[in-house]
């Protein structure tokens, strides 16, 4: 292979590899996180059963908690988001100088004669005066303002239930509707005393909260540029 050859393969491949690393899609990596992976699961204890309580877990106990609570068991996870953000900022800045510079001047005591007539002539020489004067202001604003909201409600699984009895759920759906498919998923750690009386949670007590939702179809297909532009944009300098 000519020496030419070897450097337009590396070109072409710095080139193709900066046009990769700018135009990957945002992407969710729904893996529990490592604290999850890494504590065990919560041993399951042997039920203790009392004949003379109305109380008890069994198949159907007379009086029994509906909140979720072994692995498997659903939760309703009520996803209220709002972000909101504002700022302002306001900068001035303002400088004077003023300098001024000027030549001695000379007398002479003895009012005129030689020397009066030479200190004139020196003055005319060195009596010489510099003025500058400069004036440097500077005013600058800036204002941002930035409002979303999402809701929605979703079913999420116990997939683990942790040693220090919190809970690691993951929740999944997928809508087809007019050749338009809808992706929600959520997962995160949540506290059991957090969960209502309804089986209900509400998003802001989900730990490590991961949430995501897209479209999938022609809809987004049309609003999306093509591979070829994206390659082009990468790279045009201007």
């Amino acid at each position: 292979m000519r020496r030419s050859d070897i450097l337009l393969f590396l070109a072409a491949t710095v080139v193709l590899g900066g046009c990769s690393a700018r135009n990957t899609e945002a992407k969710i990596d729904f893996k529990p996180p490592k604290y999850v992976e890494q504590l065990p699961p919560k041993e399951a204890q042997r039920p203790i059963y009392n004949p003379g309580s109305l109380f008890g877990r069994g198949d159907s106990p007379v009086f029994s908690d509906k909140k979720a609570m072994n692995v498997n068991d659903i939760v309703t996870v009520v996803i209220n988001e709002n972000i909101l953000s504002s700022s302002s900022g306001t900068k001035s800045l303002a400088k004077t100088t003023a300098d001024k510079l000027g030549g001695g001047v000379m007398s002479s005591s003895g009012g005129g004669g030689l020397m009066g007539n030479i200190a004139n002539q020196a003055n005319k020489l060195t009596n010489i005066g510099f003025n500058i004067d400069s004036t440097v202001s500077f005013k600058g604003s800036g204002t941002h303002q930035r409002s979303e909201k999402f809701t929605t409600t979703i079913s999420a699984r116990i997939v683990k239930i942790l040693e220090n009895g919190n809970y690691f759920i993951d929740g999944r759906r997928a809508m087809l509707i007019d050749g338009q498919k809808q992706i929600l998923h959520v997962c995160g750690v949540i506290r059991p005393e957090d969960i209502t009386q309804t089986n209900q949670i509400d998003s802001k007590y989900i730990a490590d909260a991961k949430i995501l939702y897209e479209s999938q179809g022609d809809v987004k297909e049309a609003t999306e540029q093509g591979w070829g532009t994206k390659i082009v944009e990468s790279i045009w300098p201007f």
